[in-house]
């Protein structure tokens, strides 16, 4: 389909002029004052190449201020996503020598709840056999001795209120554990986010100080799931 081209006064009042020769008299100065007109007209429609220059050159300009400043807001979004990468990373991962893992930390003080269960089982077992004896004892002695027997009795009930140190140690230990697990499903959750472990693999996690002397000899008593360590029977076959 073709443009209709638009035909402007100017144009018309020209070729009207063209046709009627050259301009004579009042009609014809009219008819050349009233096309100036036109042309003036004309002029004030048509914007300055440099005014519009300026206006593009002002858009663009505060178009990429607010670009760059986007690419900050994306810069520091992504290097604090890729700082929480890593420190998940930490904390999931493993050494093969220490395996201070979150799981690990909770097993310890699984085992620290369970020792201390046992300990005070015993020393409460023990500690009861002493307050029978030391009744008994009180029953068949008379004068210092039955009241030695009655000093026995009083320390043993000391033991017995001592021991109760154990239930409030393991309901602050059992809060701790349940912590520690809380904080556990909530970094393999946020790994499940990102694509699951694998996505992890490239991310090299820092790793705990080296221990040096002494400290690097202790490993402290294993756990029940732990292989390829001694146990105690192992030892006490070996100073036999």
């Amino acid at each position: 389909m073709t443009a209709t081209k638009r035909a402007f006064r100017a144009e018309s009042l020209l070729q009207k002029a063209q046709v009627a020769g050259a301009p004579e008299g009042a009609a014809s100065r009219a008819q050349h004052q009233e096309l100036m007109a036109e042309i003036a007209s004309i002029k004030d429609l048509i914007r300055p190449v440099e005014d519009i220059s300026d206006q593009m050159l002002s858009k663009f300009r505060k178009e990429l201020g607010e670009a760059a400043k986007l690419k900050s807001e994306l810069d520091s979004i992504y290097e604090a996503i890729a700082k929480t990468k890593h420190e998940i990373a930490t904390l999931h991962s493993t050494t093969s020598a220490d395996s201070r893992d979150m799981s690990r930390v909770t097993n310890e003080l699984d085992a620290v709840v369970h020792g201390t269960e046992g300990a005070t089982e015993t020393i409460l077992s023990s500690a009861e056999y002493i307050d029978e004896t030391a009744n008994t004892l009180s029953a068949r002695l008379a004068g210092q001795d039955a009241e030695l027997a009655n000093d026995i009795q009083e320390k043993v009930l000391h033991i017995f209120e001592a021991c109760n140190f154990q239930d409030l140690t393991g309901q602050r230990i059992t809060k701790v554990i349940n912590t520690l697990r809380f904080i556990e499903d909530r970094i393999i959750k946020m790994m499940d986010i990102w694509g699951g472990i694998e996505s992890f693999q490239t991310i090299e996690p820092d790793t705990m100080p080296t221990r040096e002397g002494d400290a690097s000899l202790l490993n402290g008593p294993s756990l029940e799931t732990d292989e390829g360590v001694a146990s105690q029977d192992d030892i006490d076959a070996l100073f036999a």
